[in-house]
């Protein structure tokens, strides 16, 4: 199905706006995650859990083709975006990665480089250069990422200088100022203090109103916060899938059970 033609697929639970079949990851001879298919819902947020190196971040980078960096990395199955696979032959990773931002664990932002242009690189980078243009962009992205009140009257001062909290709304407001569909988070607010962290997860719930977000976490109480939907993967492999409230308090497998209630993990 070309990505022009495809129809926005739903089911009894809404649009999906991002779903996998069968994807595998490898890396030499080794599965990092193995036959994973969920869907990712429009415009709501979707949890990855499960104990360190169970396959969540792996499967996250599949989503938008960052595998593609990785020496040694093999990724099989698919990923549809709108019904279009994104592996597909001829589609520009590039491209795919404007459509489906990402947000790392770290705060990201180019720390000599002024707020403005770390909010406008992107777009810069695809040879946007209208000063009116870029300046529109930065103040919606800055203000889409709950930044722009705090740092409007010294956007010339570097990315580096921001608190830990004011640096990672930066990544945010730079991803989001090329538009996304979707927005991957690699444990967000892993790095960052409590405060912080709650002013994260706020922003978080203001965004999916406009962009679909999925987000890798190893803490129960933010994914029973903030999400929507819940993928539970254990040791590579998708043990549940399930709207939160469900996962949470009726879980469908043993194992879920146990590692939500803190029996390993």
């Amino acid at each position: 199905m070309k990505s022009d033609e495809a129809a926005k697929l739903t089911d009894e639970r809404g649009e999906i706006r991002l779903e996998t079949r069968d994807l595998s990851v490898h890396y030499g001879t080794a599965a990092g995650v193995k036959n994973v298919s969920i869907p990712v819902y429009n415009k709501k947020i979707t949890a990855l859990i499960g104990p360190s190196g169970c396959g969540k971040t792996t499967f996250l980078r599949a989503l938008n083709r960052m595998h593609d960096l990785t020496r040694g990395a093999r990724v099989s199955g698919q990923a549809l975006l709108d019904g279009a696979d994104i592996y597909a032959p001829k589609v520009d990773p590039v491209t795919i990665r404007r459509r489906i931002g990402m947000v790392f664990q770290k705060p990201t932002p180019f720390p000599t480089m002024s707020i403005f242009d770390n909010v406008v690189a992107g777009l810069k980078l695809v040879g946007i250069r209208n000063r009116a243009v870029l300046d529109e962009v930065a103040e919606k992205a800055l203000r889409q990422a709950a930044l722009w009140e705090e740092v409007k009257d010294r956007l010339r001062t570097p990315g580096g200088s921001l608190s830990g909290g004011q640096q990672q709304r930066l990544s945010i407001a730079r991803a989001l100022a090329v538009e996304p569909e979707v927005l991957l988070m690699d444990e967000p607010t892993s790095s960052l203090d409590p405060q912080s962290t709650i002013r994260i997860e706020e922003l978080m719930s203001e965004l999916k109103d406009h962009v679909t977000i999925v987000i890798v976490t190893h803490n129960m109480q933010q994914a029973s916060r903030i999400s929507d939907y819940t993928a539970f993967f254990y040791v590579g492999d998708l043990i549940e899938f399930n709207p939160t409230a469900n996962m949470f308090t009726n879980p469908d497998r043993r194992r879920t059970e146990e590692y939500i209630t803190g029996r390993f993990g």
